[in-house]
Parts: C-alpha cells; sequence; structure tokens
C-alpha cells in the first residue's frame, strides 16, 4: 500500500484500527439485537432498541476514530471543539435538526406510535431518525383522519417553530362531534333522547376508562374533565333544530363510531313519524291556518278595531257596575 498509494505505515495503522473498530462495534450491535429479539416480542421496544443501539455505536465509533486519527490535537475536547465550530458554520440546518432531535428525545413531544398534528401535516409518527421523523399522512382528501398511504419526512427543527398537537399523548381520546338537524316540526325531545340512548349505548363504555386516563393525566398536565359521558347539545338554525351529539371516542376509530352512530339513528329516525331530517328546501306557510291562535291574521276586521271595541265594551260596563253597587 505504501508503495502503491503512497500510504505511510502511520496511515495504514491507523486505518486498521479505524476498521477493527467499526468491525467490533457492528458485531457487537448484531449482538445485541440478537438477544432483544429473542427475548422481546413487542414491535415498539424493538424499535427503541434497534434505534438505541445504532445512536451509541455510532457516537462511540467516531469518538474512537477520532481519537485514533486525531491524536496529534493534543487532547478529545479540542477535537471536538474544532468539530463543532465547523458544523455551526457550515451546517446550519442540519445542526438545528440535530438539535431538535436531542429535543424529541429529551421532552418526548411524542413517541413512534403516537397520532400528532405538525403544522399543516397530521399522522402516525413511523420513525424517528437524527435528521428527520416520518409520519404515515391521515387526512387531506380523506375524511374522518383515515391514513392516506403517503409517508411525509419531516426536519425535527420543525418541533422548534411549527406548533404540534399530539391525539394520544396524556388523554387517550379525543371528543367527537356529530350534528343532526331535524326539522322545526319535529319532536325534537323526543329526536334528543333517542340519540342520548344511542350515544350511551355505542360510547358510554369508554367514559370509565376515559376517567381513568384523566386521573393519570392530572399528574403530568393540567386536565380536568368533569363530565365524560355523551351528551346532546340543542340549538336553532335556520332550516330546523340542530342536535349535536358529543361523545369521547379513540383517534383511530373516529370514522368507525360514526358510521355506526349514523346507522342506529337512520334507524330510529325511520320509525318515528313525528321526527324527520331537515335540508334545504321551499314551502309555502299559510299564518292563517298553520300559525298559533294568538297571531293569526284577522278576517274582515284588523287587530286595532277588535282593541277598540274592547276598550268600548269595557268602558260601558262600569257605569251599570257602579249603579249596582250604589243601590246595594
Amino acid at each position: 500500500m505504501e508503495s502503491a498509494l503512497g500510504m505511510s505505515p502511520a496511515t495504514q495503522e491507523k486505518l486498521v484500527v479505524s476498521l477493527i473498530i467499526i468491525v467490533l462495534l457492528w458485531l457487537f450491535r448484531r449482538a445485541i439485537l440478537m438477544l432483544v429479539w429473542r427475548r422481546v416480542e413487542d414491535v415498539r421496544q424493538r424499535y427503541q432498541w434497534q434505534k438505541m443501539t445504532l445512536y451509541v455505536t455510532v457516537v462511540l465509533g467516531a469518538l474512537a476514530v477520532g481519537r485514533e486519527w486525531f491524536a496529534g490535537f493534543g487532547s478529545l475536547a479540542t477535537y471536538l471543539g474544532l468539530v463543532s465550530a465547523g458544523l455551526a458554520i457550515a451546517l446550519k440546518d442540519p445542526l438545528t435538526n440535530l438539535a431538535g432531535w436531542v429535543f424529541i428525545l429529551w421532552r418526548r413531544p411524542f413517541e413512534v406510535g403516537d397520532r400528532i398534528q405538525i403544522g399543516d401535516h397530521a399522522g402516525d409518527v413511523i420513525d424517528v431518525r437524527i435528521f428527520e421523523f416520518t409520519l404515515l399522512e391521515i387526512g387531506h382528501w380523506v375524511d374522518a383522519d383515515q391514513s392516506t398511504g403517503r409517508m411525509i419526512h419531516i426536519p425535527n427543527g420543525k418541533v422548534f417553530t411549527e406548533v404540534l398537537a399530539n391525539y394520544t399523548q396524556g388523554f387517550a381520546f379525543i371528543w367527537n362531534e356529530i350534528p343532526v338537524l331535524v326539522t322545526f316540526e319535529s319532536d325534537w325531545r323526543k329526536a334528543k333522547k333517542i340519540l342520548h340512548e344511542i350515544a350511551s349505548r355505542r360510547a358510554g363504555s369508554l367514559s370509565q376508562t376515559a376517567a381513568e386516563e384523566v386521573q393519570a393525566a392530572a399528574r403530568k398536565f393540567m386536565i380536568f374533565y368533569k363530565k365524560l359521558t355523551p351528551t346532546v347539545y340543542t340549538s336553532v338554525r335556520e332550516s330546523g333544530v340542530l342536535l349535536t351529539l358529543r361523545y369521547l371516542c379513540d383517534p383511530r376509530q373516529r370514522r368507525a363510531s360514526e358510521q355506526a352512530i349514523w346507522e342506529d339513528i337512520l334507524d330510529a329516525f325511520a320509525e318515528c313519524p313525528n321526527v324527520d331530517f331537515a335540508y334545504p328546501t321551499q314551502r309555502f306557510y299559510d299564518n292563517a291556518l298553520e300559525g298559533k291562535p294568538g297571531l293569526r291574521p284577522l278576517r274582515g276586521r284588523t287587530r286595532a278595531s277588535l282593541d277598540d271595541e274592547s276598550t268600548r265594551s269595557t268602558g260601558a260596563d262600569h257605569p251599570q257596575r257602579e249603579d249596582e253597587h250604589s243601590r246595594q
């Protein structure tokens, strides 16, 4: 090698030592992973061991190989100082992503398997690396937070500049609402009772589990929910009475829960002759026939003339009543 490549014996020695260090660290990592794979079946734990051993061996290898090649600098501190100064000047964005990776490992705003939204992107976290993390995307052209099938690679530095929302950390459920609009002529109280019964049957079992989750989350976060059972709120819209069904559900079961509840609503309303859905339509309203009795228009006489007649008749009765009182 000295005659062919002009490589000095000292350089050859360093190269051989570096290769030996890399091979030993690789074999060490493989042995640990084989042992973990035999004893651990959980996919998430396997993934964490795989990532942890990779980071540890890379750091150890960089320190050992760097110490071998840069021993002339006097100390490891000098070597690390030169490397960090060069990275800070030439690699600003990668350094920011590296700092974001450290923040993710330290503060744990999310972990692999969590469903998050960062900026305009939402999905399930499937991988976390030194410079980026990967989401299995949900939403966009797919309704009800279901997967699109795309993988999004997001730089770790985004955790410092974008708003991050976690669907599953701390409190493992989300509140979902289903608006149901019924006509003004419908028996809205009966419709509200039907919706409440359906929600209690479909989502009421989650209330006890959610209460336990809240108690556990309250030890770390300021989460204090008092009412976790399904409820129905009433409001009025231009086309009818709006009944909003609010209930707890698993973030990944939102569409399935909505489907089950809507099917029950359709079946229940089909059996009720006095409850009907409201939708944009046009109709003619005859107040004389359909209005309230006290507000219907008078035929042949106006309301003012009727009030005058009532006043005159009341005034004519007063003298007679006074005469009767004097005779008594």
